[in-house]
């Protein structure tokens, strides 16, 4: 039985010193499996959101006077030209540079709100 171990042994020993090929796209697929599996960090300005009535109903109110404007768009599309009409700056600090995609999380969002509170509460008197 021992035998026949060493055997099997010697046998896949040999096969793989005839196919390098073999054993470097093997490391290959091992080294690119281990930097897909790392942490990605993702960096954006953040802006400070408190989530309270007043600030939501000022947001919703101005989202929706913003959807009317984009009426026949759909997902990510109709999702940024809202963004965009809410408000053209904070629109360009969070989303111009790296737009949202389709199935993505919008990371963004509460950024986006609190850069929208912050510049409306700014521009009043």
């Amino acid at each position: 039985m021992e035998n026949l171990l060493l055997e099997r042994n010697e046998d896949d020993r040999a096969h793989l010193q005839k196919r390098p090929d073999m054993i470097t796209a093997l490391v290959t697929t091992v080294v690119i499996s281990l930097g897909l599996a790392q942490k990605v960090t993702y960096t954006f300005p953040e802006f400070p959101y408190k989530e309270t009535n007043k600030n939501e109903v000022m947001f919703r109110e101005v989202e929706a006077a913003c959807e009317r404007g984009c009426l026949g768009r759909s997902g990510v599309s109709k999702v940024l030209c809202i963004r965009q009409c809410v408000s053209p700056s904070c629109y360009r600090d969070l989303y111009q540079a790296d737009q949202l995609e389709e199935g993505e999380v919008d990371v963004r969002l509460n950024s986006f709100k609190g850069c929208f509170i912050q510049r409306y509460n700014r521009s009043r008197p």
